[in-house]
């Protein structure tokens, strides 16, 4: 059994490009792709000009083109689509659930009425609902670069270090560099020596894993702000972060930093769900 990316679809550029975007993810992984298109009342009126009862149809062509077009890029794995209504960012979850997605890719920013229901709270509200990892892209990002750089912020909580097995594994397929950005909020010296020891075990990691890493250290205000400096500065192709989420399921809402960053980053950013992939429990 393959692994499947799960791909948000709105047939807006920006989702478009998500797609384009998981594809070349899937290319390395060798995963097959299950685009979900999510029919909610209001957004539907403004995409489409149609009446309700043609809805369906119209968006099962759109799909139909989207797999002709794109399918051979697959080399063999397949190339789905599902219809769904509700809620865009419960039904995207569940429907990574349903089917074990290895990845969930996501477009932040669109038009025709997208952005209303991708960015602000339903975007955050997709990500930190999201037990799999998933990838937000805002619109006007490229897709014909290869992922090279990865930066990856550690702060001193204990689960910034769980997305260190994921983040290798893209980091593998692509033959990425990642680059180990300590951050430094505080001046108190445990906390200091926390996570220079957390950017030591993530060093040793990759080295392990003959994955290609540097390290950075910076003193920092704002670590959504400095991340995203820095990104810019090594021309990053992904960063990857934790959600910051607490573990009960209630909880739709990710910590102040995760959020920021899921909004604002015009780089693709990766957010792994806290419990997902653990690394270390000391």
């Amino acid at each position: 059994m393959s692994k499947t990316i799960i791909v948000g679809i709105d047939f807006s550029d920006c989702s478009i490009n998500a797609l384009k975007h998981a594809i070349t993810i899937a290319q390395k992984a060798k995963a097959g792709i299950n685009m979900v298109w999510v029919n909610h009342l209001d957004y539907s009126k403004e995409i489409f000009s149609v009446e309700p009862k043609q809805l369906t149809t119209e968006v099962k062509n759109k799909f139909e083109e989207i797999v002709a077009k794109y399918a051979v890029k697959l080399h063999g794995f397949p190339l789905k689509y599902e219809l769904r209504k509700g809620k865009v960012y419960k039904e995207i979850c569940t429907a990574a659930q349903e089917a074990d997605a290895f990845l969930t890719v996501i477009g932040t920013h669109g038009s025709s009425g997208f952005e209303e229901f991708w960015i602000g709270s339903n975007a955050n509200r997709t990500v930190s609902g999201s037990k799999n990892p998933i990838i937000t892209i805002r619109s006007g990002v490229k897709v014909d670069r290869d992922l090279s750089t990865i930066v990856m912020p550690f702060d001193s909580t204990k689960v910034t270090r769980q997305k260190l097995p994921f983040t290798a594994l893209l980091a593998k397929y692509f033959n990425a560099e990642v680059h180990i950005l300590g951050l430094f909020t505080s001046n108190l010296d445990d906390l200091r020596y926390r996570i220079r020891n957390y950017v030591a075990q993530a060093e040793d990691y990759f080295k392990e894993n003959n994955i290609k890493c540097k390290s950075d250290f910076l003193e920092v205000d704002n670590i959504t702000d400095a991340t995203l400096e820095y990104a810019k500065s090594v021309d990053a192709n992904l960063i990857s972060i934790m959600t910051e989420q607490e573990t009960r399921t209630s909880n739709l809402w990710m910590g102040p930093y995760a959020s920021q960053m899921v909004n604002h980053s015009p780089i693709p950013v990766l957010s792994i769900h806290a419990d997902k992939y653990r690394f270390y429990n000391g």
